[in-house]
């Protein structure tokens, strides 16, 4: 059994202590990097425990995280030498962090590098930049970037890029364009997981047949429950299976409830409709039952939003989710597997690339 971050895990059921031992749990999304900078002039300091972030040390520790995908994100409506700016100095408080933080945070690249730090009880840290604008349509701003450590990109953020469309604006390229096919197949070399989320259904075909290498969601959830654009089709979701991939539930509220998202679209007129850990349990029911238990994993965006499911309002709530999942029959080894496994398998499976071809 490998040793968790502490403090330990806030659960009870003992498949979900179990699963705790057996794998860390890696969150494909954590926003910290871009509200630093909103709200703390992009501080280091006062990380320890109850900060004014949905994220911290102590956090992280009750909800068991052990690896963490940190974004390094751009507004849509930068230019592109502006959002290249806005990403480095995202990638540059990252690294601060963990130089301040030495004793709970290491950088991580591979699956290998996760375990390690894993089993040291601290934090893997790995970058994913969020939005395909962040490299201003230059392969060498991406390769520059993957020697910096980023492992991840999404292809599109909110708007169109000038070679992919976005799940949340008007249809104009009909997917990915040559370029984004070109683009994939050199993130492929790299080593630089293709995440979809944020993505149109056509780019997300276009990219799982371009990506010779298993393809990321960081972030979405199943639109077969909730017919948001952000979320991922069921028949998409099999075509990620096929592939490789995995597919990393969000805990955003408008991603798991069409009540909650007409409500929120709405100006949030009212009471808020329930919102619990329920909701988002189903949806990574649902995406187990229609990818496969090879396929699932979690990618909570928080710090990206300010509302999510009761009792789940900071990184503790990993650790209320996995308790729920357990509660409904999942064993350690497949809570494992959502948790962590999957993703360490993707990372291995690209790791060669991502050390050996930053050239």
């Amino acid at each position: 059994m490998l040793k968790p971050l502490a403090p330990f895990p806030d659960v009870n059921h003992p498949a979900a202590l179990d699963a705790y031992g057996l794998a860390p749990v890696i969150d494909g999304h954590n926003d910290l990097a871009w509200t630093a900078r909103q709200i703390a002039g992009y501080s280091v300091e006062n990380l320890e425990k109850d900060s004014i972030f949905q994220t911290d040390i102590d956090k992280l520790g009750r909800g068991g995280v052990g690896a963490q995908f940190w974004s390094v994100y751009a507004p849509c409506d930068m230019t592109e030498p502006e959002a290249v700016q806005y990403t480095l100095e995202q990638i540059d408080y990252v690294y601060r962090m963990i130089e301040r933080y030495p004793d709970t945070f290491e950088f991580a690249r591979t699956g290998d590098d996760v375990r390690r730090i894993w089993s040291a009880g601290k934090v893997a840290s790995l970058l994913g930049a969020e939005g395909g604008h962040s490299i201003g349509s230059s392969l060498g701003v991406l390769r520059m970037m993957a020697r910096l450590g980023l492992r991840y990109m999404t292809l599109t953020h909110n708007d169109n890029t000038g070679w992919a469309d976005s799940a949340t604006d008007s249809r104009v390229h009909g997917g990915l364009t040559d370029f984004g096919r070109e683009i994939v197949r050199e993130m492929n070399r790299l080593g630089v997981l293709v995440d979809l989320s944020h993505v149109s259904v056509e780019t997300m075909c276009d990219a799982v047949e371009a990506s010779s290498a298993p393809v990321i969601f960081s972030h979405s959830s199943c639109s077969q429950l909730c017919g948001h654009p952000r979320n991922v089709p069921d028949d998409v979701m099999r075509l990620l299976a096929a592939n490789g991939g995995v597919i990393m539930i969000a805990f955003v509220p408008m991603f798991l409830s069409a009540e909650y998202n007409e409500w929120f679209t709405g100006g949030r007129v009212g009471d808020r409709p329930a919102m619990t850990v329920d909701h988002l349990a189903d949806h990574v029911e649902h995406a187990r039952k229609v990818a496969g238990i090879d396929h699932i994993g979690l990618g909570s965006d928080y710090d990206g939003f300010d509302d999510f499911p009761d009792g789940m309002h900071d990184v503790s709530g990993f650790a209320v989710l996995i308790d729920r999942l357990a509660e409904r029959g999942w064993s350690a080894e497949d809570l494992a597997k959502l948790m962590g496994n999957n993703v360490l398998r993707v990372l291995d499976e690209t790791s060669v690339a991502s050390l050996s071809n930053l050239s």
